[in-house]
């Protein structure tokens, strides 16, 4: 059964900056943090895949000093503490309906549904927010369709290749079977390492990014009376105003594009 399998932010809805970025500046105001990232700040941030860890790349030497974490157990246990009530306030934020989905993620997930495709998302996000994110993008009867991956359900986040392993595994997929969607060059990497085919549908924060590897590149996968950009279409599928499932029935009958910024 071919398999769809979504990355959650900035593919299912525009997360980053509208969610993530204040969910991550309230915890830190809340916890008495002396830090407040902008939106250009966090064009970095979003380079390190799980949100724990974009916590722990503030704490200097100095920050740590300030809040009294002085070794890494004290650490561990403020970043699960922040990272808890960041997830907490992100969700609500979701729930208050912000962060709208993507255009043509409701249109394909229904295709794919009523073609009986599998679904999927494989995310590092903590799984609430995931599924959070899904329900509104999608609608929660459809959601309920899609088997999640999410958060620290394995050791490695992005680029590394460990969740679509574990999805593939989980799901008893051959890389034939499935056709995944991201938006972030580590997302792509971390694809490509499991040998999937990958369609990129670029966000605010990743439009530069390398997507040497991708098997299709779009500004989004399109609605009606709001088609998709092609950025780069290196097997020259069929894109006839939106990413149908058509599209993706070619890239799984064609060699996997193999290329890629290596992993790590």
């Amino acid at each position: 059964m071919p398999t769809l399998i979504f990355d959650c932010d900035g593919v299912l809805a525009d997360t980053e900056q509208f969610g993530h970025l204040p969910a991550f500046n309230s915890t830190f105001e809340e916890f008495s943090v002396p830090v407040q990232w902008s939106v250009e700040d966090y064009a970095e941030k979003v380079k390190i895949g799980g949100g724990k860890e974009r916590m722990r790349s503030i704490l200097t030497d100095d920050v740590s000093a300030q809040l009294g974490l002085h070794d890494d157990a004290a650490k561990d246990a403020a970043i699960l503490a922040w990272h808890k009530r960041k997830t907490a306030i992100y969700t609500d934020l979701v729930d208050g309906g912000v962060m709208p989905a993507r255009p043509g993620i409701a249109r394909l997930v229904q295709e794919a549904h009523d073609a009986g495709w599998g679904l999927a998302v494989a995310s590092t996000s903590a799984e609430p927010a995931v599924r959070a994110v899904l329900t509104h993008a999608v609608r929660e009867d459809l959601a309920a369709h899609f088997a999640v991956f999410a958060g620290d359900v394995v050791p490695r986040k992005k680029p590394a290749p460990d969740i679509y392993l574990l999805a593939l595994r989980e799901l008893g997929l051959s890389t034939d079977d499935a056709v995944v969607v991201e938006d972030s060059s580590n997302g792509l990497r971390a694809a490509v390492a499991a040998g999937l085919r990958t369609v990129v549908t670029v966000s605010g924060f990743t439009r530069e990014e390398d997507f040497t590897g991708a098997s299709l590149v779009v500004a989004s996968l399109g609605d009606p009376g709001e088609a998709a950009e092609v950025l780069a279409n290196p097997l020259g599928v069929e894109v006839a105003g939106v990413v149908t499932l058509t599209t993706l029935l070619q890239l799984l009958d064609s060699p996997s594009v193999t290329t890629s910024p290596e992993a790590s």
